[in-house]
Parts: C-alpha cells; structure tokens; sequence
C-alpha cells in the first residue's frame, strides 16, 4: 500500500478509513462519459465528500478535469476554496463551487468574496446577495446564481407558480444573474413521477425565457440522472440553449443510488473507501459464557473472541451488533454481542491463525469476501449514503495508491 494523501495521521489509534485515488478517478471518468461531451458534471463533495475526505478527494478531481463541485453550504464552500487557492498557490481559481443548500443571514459577502455560486429561491436569498454586491462594488450581472424550482419534492426552490416574480425581482441592473436553472427529482427511477417534475420544470423555463433571461446551465438530475438519462431534460436544454449539468453525489464515491440500478454504468462504479481496523486481543470463552452490554450474546459452544477498537463513536451503528460481520484473513466473522461506543467484539472461532495486530476489515475486501457500505445499510435498514456520512472523524482518511 502506498500512501499519497498529504493528511496526517491524527491518531495512532488503529482504526482508519482508506480512501483509493485510482478508484475515485475511475468512477468521475465513467460518469463524465455517461453524461456526455456536451454535459457539465457537478462533482457534489458535500458532507467531508461524504465521509471520503472533502481536502483530498477535491483535490484529485480537480487535476482529473472537475471544474464544478457542489457543497452543502457557504461555510463548506469557503473551505474547499481554500483547498484549491492552498494547492494552487493563489486565491483565483477557475474550479466552480456550488452552495446547494442556499444561503443564510450574514453570508452574502462571503460568498461572493470567495467565489461561492449559492442556489436560490426566497426573495431574502436575493435582498442579501444584492445588499452584499452592491456594497462590493458588483455591477449588474457579476454574481451569478442557481435559481432552483421546486418542481414536487416539497423541500427547497420556488413553485412554478411563483417564478415570474421572484425572477421580476432581479431587474435589468440587477447585479445577479441566473447562470442556471435547476430542480431535484424525488424518485428518479420513478418515470411516471419524474415525468410529471419535467413537465412542471418545462412550465417555470418558458416563464423565465418570456420574461427575456437567457439560462447558460440547465442542472436536472442527480447520480440516478447519470445512470439513466432524461430525455425530456435534454430536450429542453436544447430548446432553451442551454447546457445541461448533471450532478455526480454517491456514484463519485462507488455506489448507485439504488442498489437495484443493474445498467452497464452502475456495474462500473467502484467503491471509493475501505474501512479497516486492527484486533488488539484475542481471548477463549467457554460455552455459555455471555459477551457485551446486557449479555445478548451467549456462547453456543467454546468460542474465541477478538477485540476491535471500534464502536458507535466511530459510526459502527449499533445495530449491527449480533448482526454484522467483519473481515479478517479473508473470513467473515459475526459480531458477537452489543457494539460498545469504542469497542466490538468479533466470533473468530473459524479463524485459523487469528492473532493481535491482524488487519481487519468493516468495509471492503480480503480474499474473495467483500463488504460494502450497501452491505451494512441492508442489515440496518438505512441507506449507503448514511453508512458512509456517519464514519466519525477520529477515524483518520487515508489517500492510497
């Protein structure tokens, strides 16, 4: 294993989340050719790029070609400028930066110094932005914004119904400018659902084009809309003259949205992170003898237990005790008894050889076994995005090969 990450190990502690470069840029060269010469790729590396390490994982995109990323909030987006001015040994920059969640009171000047392209869709979005330009010294149309439509998930953007007057708030000398229209669809795989958030899309862009605003950027579609295309969407680009934008999340990262998604694009994702620990004790229990908090786990026969130190704390959900299992010298061993906030403990009876400092693995691959974080979310009833998110921080990312 050869380590290329300029982060330092911040613990000696040994449980850490291994993050594959090679891997990461398979994955962003399979999406961009999904998506098309004639299609812009937001790389979303919001959330600490889901859990993978937002410095690192940001900066290998961006020397394989990204020039969009998408973050949660300014705060985030500042940040990651600040990754690339670091790298690059300057403040200016041609990499974009997308502020997905909006704004909030107090951050105009800081998006906008910092080059932080924010969503929006309230007129507060639009009062602070201005107020902000304008004290700046911005002329009209130098900060560009995402106008988003909230085209049915009921969660952020302006109803279609509202577009003509949000949009009439922004006047010829304006210092805004709507760079990209953009909605989220709730059930991409859904296309009778989708169908109906296209055509209420189509709707508030024939608005807009009446009222004389020229859109450079139509963004409709996630990592499902990378997988499977959307006519309709690309249709209407094309009418609009505009270029679509496709935004990349949890398929950057190795997984399909679904895990049902069984088309040739999905099949090539590659699962970004790897996370592993060591076995710090070894010891025989008899039959009959109970493990952990509670004592649910009791001996069925002389059994041998390892220690890892790893636990809730960690993001190992607790509900994988008696549940999950783990890799080690190339075997599955089941977790035995509750997960502790900084301690589990494994049955390693069928492991030949076990012995303290054997590297185990929570996610990944020893031998011919595999265990993906899609793995984890089926025993625990969530979603791989979580599983990922809720690696803690003290486990360090490690860039490899």
């Amino acid at each position: 294993m050869v380590l290329v990450s300029s982060e330092k190990m911040t613990t000696t502690r040994p449980t850490w989340a291994e993050i594959s470069r090679s891997k990461l840029l398979h994955n962003h060269d399979v999406l961009r050719r999904l998506a098309g010469a004639d299609a812009e790729l937001l790389c979303v590396v919001k959330a600490n790029a889901y859990g993978h390490g937002l410095a690192a994982c940001a900066r290998a995109l961006e020397m394989n070609g990204a020039r969009w990323f998408g973050v949660t909030c300014v705060d985030e987006g500042v940040e990651l400028r600040r990754v690339f001015s670091g790298a690059r040994g300057d403040i200016g920059s041609d990499v974009r930066i997308l502020a997905m969640s909006g704004i909030f009171a107090g951050e105009a000047e800081a998006a906008i110094e910092h080059n932080v392209t924010p969503v929006v869709w309230e007129p507060e979005h639009l009062n602070w932005l201005e107020e902000a330009a304008r004290c700046m010294g911005k002329s009209a149309g130098q900060v560009p914004v995402h106008l988003e439509i909230d085209t049915g998930m009921s969660r952020q953007g302006v109803a279609p119904g509202d577009v003509e007057k949000l949009v009439e708030r922004m006047g010829p000398g304006s210092p805004l400018r709507v760079e990209a229209l953009m909605t989220h669809f709730y059930a991409p795989e859904n296309a009778e659902m989708t169908g109906e958030q296209i055509r209420a899309f189509v709707t508030a862009a024939d608005t807009i084009t009446s009222q004389g605003v020229r859109v450079e950027i139509l963004s409709a579609g996630s990592s499902a809309g990378v997988l499977e295309s959307n006519v309709g969407v690309t249709e209407l680009a094309q009418h609009m003259g505009a270029r679509r934008m496709l935004r990349a999340g949890l398929t950057l990262y190795g997984y399909a949205p679904n895990p049902e998604f069984a088309d040739d694009g999905a099949r090539q994702l590659q699962p970004v992170l790897a996370w592993k620990t060591r076995v710090i004790g070894v010891r025989e229990i008899d039959q009959g003898t109970r493990v952990g908090y509670d004592g649910t786990f009791a001996a069925r026969r002389s059994t041998r237990l390892g220690l890892l130190p790893v636990g809730y704390a960690d993001g190992l959900n607790r509900l994988l005790s008696n549940r999950g299992e783990v890799l080690v010298r190339g075997r599955r061993a089941a977790v035995a008894g509750r997960i502790s906030m900084d301690q589990t403990t494994v049955d390693v009876t069928d492991v030949d050889g076990i012995e303290v400092g054997d590297e185990v693995a929570l996610i990944g691959t020893q031998g011919a076994e595999t265990i993906t974080a899609a793995d984890m979310a089926k025993v625990t009833g969530t979603i791989s995005y979580e599983v990922l998110c809720a690696i803690a921080a003290r486990a360090p990312r490690v860039m490899v090969d």
